[in-house]
């Protein structure tokens, strides 16, 4: 259960006040915008928390102070080494994989960043959207013919997780199947958003070495990849920037997008407003994709980002060396940007993407948004009658803090003899 912490609360000279609240329990898990909703009722656009093993932190729930942290880097930075609590984090901290600083472009700062987010934008730049479209389709098919006889499928497992899975490593120039591909995958997920038994330092590190693998095969043998394309580009990254920028790369295209895939479907098939256009309906598919970063976003929090000095925000005093988790579904909902509780499905302005320079980098936003569109339109159209399994209640969403999915999305259809 989700309880307010005073009892535990964090020891003394600990920069989060007492009543902080643990962000964990099956509350969370399943109604999270509830629990967005009390915090943002109790403590305001910033309230104190308390993340796995009673570690304080600050989580930014309002719109305009999420977007306040993430424009102002002189004071909100991305380098973790500034974190004033490490003394308390052990060496298997399941949040290590997030905030052990790593030669990244995600921990990078100033020019540096410019320069890394800039080999990565000109790299993505590089895919052709309609070839990629192509790819998605072809992808799409063939796992589609894996179940479509059938006449029932868990499309979470068989679909929604494995088609951006396939589309990212062939980006980056791996085979989008085989044994490799399966156990990165597997790895990236347990690192991002691991379940109870799971070891997510122990997977990101296995991460690490298949992509160090592909980077050496990549420099002996270059392609039209996006590694290739990192490679060699003038700014001259060392290969093990290449590896941790290549991580980031693939872990962004493949969980994220996997969960919007999965959050968009659960939507066209239970929501009244879509199930009338839903078959081929490819206006109704695109506001889908929308409404789900406003109110299901894929990223529900980020960590994050650390005081640079001691500061304010939000009326809460942030001392140097805080840890703010970033609350991108609280912020997109927050009343002050939608004060009749009704979400504009039609406006982008959400924050899904993130914000400011450590947004994700461009055109990345636009390739998930290729991936995504691509995989439930074409689900749709080559399964027009599909339908829920289970009654939309029974769905759950899996046990995580940062991430917004389904556990399982089961569904029903007319057999289709390939």
């Amino acid at each position: 259960m989700t309880d307010t912490a005073d009892s535990a609360a964090p020891a003394a000279g600990c920069p989060v006040p007492s009543g902080a609240v643990r962000l964990a329990g099956l509350e969370y898990q399943q109604t999270p915008s509830q629990l967005y909703r009390t915090l943002r009722r109790e403590h305001g656009a910033v309230a104190p928390v308390l993340l796995d093993g009673d570690v304080p932190a600050w989580l930014v729930l309002g719109y305009p102070e999420v977007c306040y942290v993430t424009s102002h880097d002189e004071l909100f930075a991305r380098d973790s080494r500034r974190w004033n609590q490490w003394e308390r984090i052990p060496p298997d901290w399941p949040l290590l994989p997030f905030v052990g600083h790593q030669p990244s472009v995600l921990f990078t700062e100033g020019e540096e960043h410019r320069r890394r987010a800039g080999v990565i934008t000109e790299a993505l730049e590089g895919v052709d959207q309609f070839e990629l479209a192509r790819e998605c389709r072809r992808i799409a098919d063939r796992l589609i013919a894996g179940f479509a006889g059938s006449g029932q499928a868990e499309l979470m497992s068989a679909y929604a997780h494995a088609l951006p899975m396939r589309a990212a490593v062939q980006m980056c120039g791996m085979p989008d199947t085989g044994t490799d591909t399966e156990h990165l995958v597997d790895d990236l997920r347990i690192s991002l958003d691991a379940a109870e038994g799971d070891d997510p330092v122990a997977a990101y590190t296995r991460v690490g070495e298949r992509i160090r693998q592909l980077v050496r095969e990549k420099r002996e043998q270059p392609g039209p990849d996006v590694t290739s394309r990192m490679l060699h580009h003038p700014a001259g990254l060392t290969d093990e920037e290449v590896v941790q920028d290549l991580i980031s790369v693939i872990a962004a295209a493949q969980q994220p997008t996997a969960n919007w895939i999965g959050n968009t479907l659960r939507l066209l098939l239970t929501d009244e407003r879509f199930a009338l256009n839903v078959s081929g309906g490819r206006l109704s598919v695109g506001e889908a994709l929308n409404e789900v970063l406003w109110l299901d976003t894929p990223t529900q929090n980020f960590i994050g980002r650390w005081a640079v000095r001691d500061t304010q925000l939000g009326g809460r005093r942030i001392r140097a060396g805080d840890c703010l988790v970033l609350g991108l579904a609280a912020a997109n909902t927050d009343p002050q940007i939608w004060p009749d509780a009704h979400v504009g499905a039609e406006n982008s302005a959400h924050l899904s993407f993130g914000n400011g320079e450590h947004r994700c980098p461009y055109p990345a936003p636009l390739l998930a948004d290729v991936i995504a569109r691509t995989a439930v339109e074409t689900l749709l159209e080559r399964l027009p009658d599909l339908v829920p399994a289970v009654e939309p209640e029974e769905l759950s969403w899996r046990p995580s803090l940062w991430m917004r999915g389904l556990v399982e999305l089961p569904v029903l259809f007319t057999p289709v003899v390939q």
